[in-house]
């Protein structure tokens, strides 16, 4: 994570921490007490990372449908963020979650029989600017 994480809420922060780990039901569960809360502008920001936890949640336990579903709704609600926001680069992100469920998508079984591929579970880390990335500090 950046260096300087105390200007995010410890629920964000936490739900960082579990998504990390593939805890994504732990993840769904901090930032959905943050989002509750919330009234800014980045509450469709945390819905749209809620629905990320959740479809790789889905996705996890062989639920292809809500996992389908909660993908493309994810990208609804963090598409207005891009390219960066609140540390996140959701274009990296949107790659990763594309990349991870590849197959998934690609399906066109009504009750796709696809497993998760470890090495393409994304992370989030978090970056002091857009910048970061580019300049491949991460």
């Amino acid at each position: 994570m950046a260096d300087n994480t105390s200007q995010y809420d410890r629920r964000y922060l936490a739900g960082i921490e579990h998504f990390n780990v593939c805890d994504f039901f732990e993840a769904h569960e901090a930032w959905e007490e943050l989002w509750t809360e919330y009234q800014g502008p980045s509450r469709k920001f945390y819905q749209g990372l809620i629905q990320v936890a959740v479809c790789l949640h889905h996705f996890g336990n062989g639920n292809a449908r809500g996992a389908i579903k909660l993908y493309h709704s994810s990208r609804g609600y963090l598409n207005e963020y891009r390219p960066f926001h609140e540390g996140v680069n959701l274009d990296k992100l949107f790659r990763e979650m594309e990349a991870c469920c590849q197959e998934l998508l690609a399906s066109t079984e009504t009750f796709p029989r696809v497993e998760m591929n470890p090495e393409l579970i994304p992370e989030i880390h978090l970056q002091d600017s857009f910048r970061g990335e580019m300049d491949g500090k991460s």
